[in-house]
């Protein structure tokens, strides 16, 4: 599978909605460099399961609407906004935040990911 076609369907089929699931995507030695709206974080592969298993808690349902998907070798870069339905309201979908992410690939999993989001 090529870096383009296992961002995509990590991104189509939701895995990032559980800890189970995403964690067939995340290399051993993942590292994430996530500048957010509330600072600078790194996060290792057990630091983004616990942020899906937050996720999956908090929210009743969450998509994603990706505006672009862009690929270069074993780098793919995307664009999109995350939207949630909050347990409480689970009628009501907002607006979690606006992401750009470089995944770079390595034995068909996401090992590197450069972050930046801003909330909605």
């Amino acid at each position: 599978m090529s870096a383009k076609e296992l961002v995509t369907e990590y991104y189509r089929t939701e895995a990032f909605r559980t800890k189970e699931t995403m964690e067939q995507y995340l290399h051993d030695e993942l590292l994430v460099q996530w500048h957010s709206s509330k600072g600078y974080l790194e996060l290792e592969k057990e630091d983004l399961l616990a942020l899906a298993a937050e996720l999956d808690k908090s929210y009743s349902s969450s998509r994603v609407d990706i505006s672009h998907l862009l690929t270069e070798d074993n780098s793919v870069t995307v664009r999109y906004t995350h939207y949630v339905n909050p347990i409480e309201s689970p009628n009501e979908e907002m607006v979690l935040a606006h992401f750009v992410v470089i995944w770079e690939v390595k034995d068909n999993k996401f090992y590197k990911g450069y972050l930046m989001s801003q909330l909605g």
